[in-house]
């Protein structure tokens, strides 16, 4: 029986405790765009400074980035991503798609990736590395692993930040505004692994009531999930994904291999995914589009066009 007040144990869950924050999905947005001192930071997201300032040493705190010193008198100093930084690469490449398949808004910027190897402009792909066919999240089965087991959530009181992107929101709008909630992310964790009622969603996050109906209620009208009546006496409900929601899917896939690399338990990962269409342990990739190789984040150069005033840059990771 599950103990009262926790979770089940996700590599999605611990990510997110580092990422799952709006903020913070636009600072490394802005790293990934070459900012590398405060200022430069500061000019991509608007945030507070102070807001800012918490952000990046919490980033620095795990690993994400790291800080070194370029003057001293005053110290000032530059942030760079560090290899553990460097690895969410595939995560940004599929927020960024999501955003321009499925996005309400119109970007301040719009980006052209194009793959050095092949020279081709293309469109991030996730893709099974055993067979290499495009990821189906309708293809992909799943079991229990062996770090399986429940966890204490430790939810953040930090307040909700989803609605504060304003002018700070670079090429993720939506996107930054759901994985940035960690407790819809989490919702949506759980209706992709078959659970979809209000009562299960409830006992597997151990979110409060009222939250769980609130994000529910937000996640429908951002149209990922839709209310589907199953019963008439008494009317019940469950929650289902929309295709909006299938296509947030390699996202969170992403997300969950990069906890799985950084945060998994002793005893191993506790979610094990199967690709159905070739039976091997499924390890998400994201490839080229043109040439469906392995998309390294060295080998991509990228075009902004600001919508003001365009302007190009190269690879920053």
């Amino acid at each position: 029986m599950q103990p009262q007040s926790l979770i089940r144990t996700c590599s999605i869950w611990r990510a997110l405790e580092i990422v799952g924050d709006t903020p913070t999905l636009l600072i490394l947005e802005a790293g990934w765009l070459g900012a590398r001192r405060f200022d430069d930071f500061w000019r991509e997201t608007r945030l507070l400074k102070a807001l800012l300032s918490d952000r990046l040493k919490r980033l620095v705190e795990a690993n994400v980035l790291e800080k070194q010193l370029y003057s001293q008198s005053p110290p000032r100093f530059f942030y760079r991503l560090t290899e553990k930084g460097r690895d969410l690469y595939p995560v940004a490449l599929m927020l960024l798609q999501w955003e321009k398949d499925w996005g309400e808004e119109a970007a301040r910027r719009t980006i052209t990736l194009t793959h050095k190897p092949c020279g081709h402009e293309f469109t991030p792909t996730p893709a099974c590395k055993h067979c290499a066919a495009t990821i189906d999240a309708t293809r992909v089965d799943w079991r229990e692993g062996p770090g399986v087991g429940w966890m204490a959530p430790h939810y953040s009181r930090r307040r909700q930040l989803r609605d504060s992107i304003g002018e700070g929101s670079l090429l993720f709008h939506q996107a930054a505004q759901l994985m940035g909630d960690r407790w819809a992310s989490l919702i949506m964790r759980s209706i992709f692994t078959g659970i979809r009622t209000f009562d299960e969603i409830r006992a597997d996050t151990a979110i409060a009531t009222n939250i769980l109906s609130e994000r529910l209620t937000w996640l429908i009208t951002i149209g990922v999930i839709r209310q589907h009546q199953y019963a008439a006496g008494p009317v019940r409900h469950e929650y289902r994904l929309t295709r909006k929601g299938v296509g947030y899917y390699p996202a969170l896939l992403l997300l969950l291999q990069w906890g799985d690399t950084y945060y998994v338990s002793p005893e191993g990962p506790p979610l094990l995914l199967t690709h159905r269409d070739c039976g091997a342990a499924l390890e998400p990739i994201v490839t080229c589009s043109h040439c469906h190789t392995q998309v390294q984040a060295r080998d991509v150069d990228f075009t902004i066009t600001d919508r003001e005033a365009p302007g190009a840059l190269g690879v920053a990771v």
